[in-house]
């Protein structure tokens, strides 16, 4: 069912995608450096999108291109009188979601005498008024090895009404944005606690728990002890796009594709950028979109280089929104022996996804390609992204957004652990 209702998600999600990046607020003067902080992330089976605990029995949607952090709010939630002309409110409406009407936003501000923020469902789109308020973010400090102590984060955050989580996970009570906005929650962290702004995602697959980092490195998982995976990050950087939009999405440049070491044939115009910024870093989207005009190639060419059609077969079921599939038992199982996606990024440096990364278990024994068509574009349009690399491309991966040197680093994890290895314990091994 899970990978079922994530497909029919990703046709409403290729149809739009929200993107400036916002001056965080400073820290605040003579605060004492501050340890990275950290949360759990659990993916949730039914929608596959990512969650992390807030309170109890409470779970906000992780959302690389969210601008805001906001959630049905608590009654012990502090309302906040900001005015339209204050510093939060013109951060919390420095981007609107496509929805949102930018002149209805401004005359309701003006008529409510205080800041009315827009809120908006990453699967859906839609947008909602809602009231800024004061709230607490509770995290454990970490040496990168384990948690080392609770910290309480200030933050703002918005109240938007029950009906905004259509679609969201059934725990969820809102979503936290991670996009590169001044009111996204790596920018209050950074503000609150005095870290650097940058986290990392380490997302998990079914059944475990992942990692969010927030404030740097470094990173340890038990089965490597001696080895940071920080340090074994390659780098790329993030793109500031010339969109009059501001949307805070996190762009890099992809110059070509390759299956192994053979380059995709792609039409000239697939990859250009009048910003370099064609390719979005997206966990709203459980698998990689990728616009027509690069999918036909991309499809093509893995057939060809598998070349692996007496294993075919016709999708259908929970796999009918995938094109390739094979039997999953001759392509050695779990393993997956299949040709490795190359992204050759901008700085020179390649994102190598193999097997695991690039094929999704869809059950009766059958394998899929894990990337869909955009729908509702055209091929070459310059108001869409080449492609949205989605969260299972991501998964068991660190993966670093780096908001102060605007770069993106990423490391794939040694094959004998995983995510969901970090140790949330507090004893020190």
């Amino acid at each position: 069912m899970t990978i079922s209702l994530a497909l029919a998600l990703l046709l409403v999600l290729s149809a739009w995608w929200p993107v400036s990046c916002a001056a965080a607020l400073p820290p605040p003067r003579q605060q004492p450096r501050g340890q990275p902080v950290l949360k759990p992330v659990t993916k949730d089976p039914a929608t596959l999108l990512y969650t992390i605990p807030i309170r109890d029995n409470a779970d906000l949607v992780i959302d690389t291109a969210g601008p805001l952090v906001w959630s049905t709010c608590a009654d012990d939630h502090l309302a906040a009188s900001f005015k339209c002309k204050d510093a939060a409110c013109k951060l919390a409406n420095a981007y609107h979601a496509p929805t949102c009407r930018r002149k209805v936003i401004i005359r309701r501000c003006k008529e409510a005498k205080r800041c009315v923020a827009y809120p908006y469902n990453p699967v859906t789109g839609r947008c909602a008024a809602a009231r800024l308020v004061h709230t607490r973010v509770v995290v454990n400090s970490t040496d990168g090895r384990n948690p080392v102590g609770q910290v309480s984060i200030r933050a703002v955050q918005a109240c938007a009404p029950k009906t905004l989580l259509a679609s969201l996970p059934a725990h969820a009570e809102g979503v936290a944005g991670l996009a590169g906005s001044g009111l996204a929650l790596p920018a209050q962290i950074a503000a609150s606690h005095n870290v650097p702004n940058k986290f990392m995602l380490c997302l998990p697959r079914h059944g475990g728990e992942g990692v969010a980092v927030f404030g740097g490195g470094p990173f340890f998982l038990p089965e490597a002890r001696q080895t940071d995976v920080t340090s074994t990050m390659a780098f790329t950087p993030l793109v500031v796009t010339n969109k009059k939009d501001n949307n805070p999405m996190h762009y890099i440049s992809v110059k070509a594709i390759a299956m192994d070491q053979t380059q995709v044939p792609l039409p000239n115009y697939a990859l250009s950028s009048s910003s370099n910024a064609n390719a979005v870093i997206c966990t709203r989207v459980p698998y990689t979109l990728l616009r027509p005009d690069v999918y036909r190639p991309v499809v093509d060419a893995f057939a060809k280089a598998l070349a692996r059609n007496d294993a075919r077969v016709v999708p259908g079921g929970v796999s009918s929104g995938f094109e390739l599939c094979y039997r999953s038992n001759m392509l050695m199982g779990n393993t997956h022996a299949v040709p490795s996606v190359v992204l050759m990024l901008d700085g020179g440096k390649n994102w190598t996804m193999g097997g695991s990364n690039s094929m999704v278990d869809v059950g009766n024994k059958t394998a899929c390609l894990a990337m869909v068509e955009m729908k509702g574009v055209k091929a070459g349009d310059a108001n869409a992204p080449a492609m949205l690399i989605g969260g299972f491309q991501m998964e068991n991966n660190l993966v670093q957004f780096d908001l102060e040197k605007k770069q993106l680093g990423f490391a794939k994890l040694p094959f004998f652990t995983s995510c969901s290895n970090f140790n949330f314990t507090r004893n020190q091994y």
